[in-house]
């Protein structure tokens, strides 16, 4: 799937914008494309690790209407859907990783991947985090990294899932801000579109709530959970 190639029809549906808006893109070459017999193309992997970046840095607005429209045709929300409780479990989460380099935060939370029990392949794992992080950094403003592979492919894992760490004490991260990074969600999502939601979802919950402050104040990781749990509903209220 990762070699697929879309036109710019399926581009929009994927990223759920206009078409008009992909064509603008593509004129101000702001986004990955190649031109073949005349017709402009797309690779998905591309367009998926080029999505991956854009979200990172969205800001509050744009974030808050790419959450709305992704929402709207990944999943069912009526009744107050909630998307978190399917891919998380306490045992999913560590509140007291004992990481002290940005490698070694890597390591830990593919160990922790690994305890989930639907990780088929740590090592593929770690190799696309680590790709990942070199094209850029995951961290964001407010001490909060979101770790993901370059390419997402299926074999990887089972089913798609996050787990969540906290540092004993914030490492350097290459966020942004020049600050340090505590807070570590590691996303493994098996379908692209999804993984892109998943990307907003957590966005949303950290810079739309009082997440970030609850996960710290957490005393147990089923402190952290909760706290997840509840931002999310706040988001999905809001929505």
């Amino acid at each position: 799937m990762s070699h697929r190639s879309l036109n710019i029809d399926e581009v929009a549906d994927y990223l759920h914008v206009t078409k008009q808006a992909i064509e603008e893109l593509v004129r101000a070459r702001e986004i990955p494309h190649s031109r073949q017999g005349g017709r402009i193309q797309f690779r998905q992997a591309e367009i998926d690790a080029w999505a991956s970046l854009r979200i990172l840095g969205f800001s509050h607005d744009d974030l808050s209407d790419f959450h709305r429209q992704s929402s709207a045709k990944t999943h069912d929300l009526s009744a107050g859907h909630a998307i978190l409780p399917e891919l998380m479990e306490i045992r999913y989460i560590d509140p007291g990783l004992r990481s002290k380099t940005k490698q070694s935060v890597i390591r830990d939370l593919v160990a922790l991947a690994e305890q989930t029990e639907l990780l088929n392949y740590p090592e593929d794992l770690l190799a696309g985090i680590q790709e990942r992080e070199q094209l850029c950094s995951t961290a964001l403003a407010g001490g909060l990294a979101l770790l993901h592979t370059a390419k997402h492919e299926p074999y990887m894992a089972e089913d798609s899932f996050i787990v969540l760490g906290r540092t004993c004490q914030p490492i350097p991260f290459g966020s942004p801000d020049g600050r340090t990074t505590d807070l570590f969600f590691l996303v493994c999502a098996q379908n692209d579109r999804i993984h892109l939601h998943l990307l907003a979802r957590l966005c949303m919950c950290a810079y739309h709530t009082q997440l970030l402050l609850d996960l710290r104040e957490a005393q147990d990781a089923p402190a952290m959970l909760q706290a997840l749990l509840s931002a999310e509903k706040t988001v999905i209220q809001e929505m």
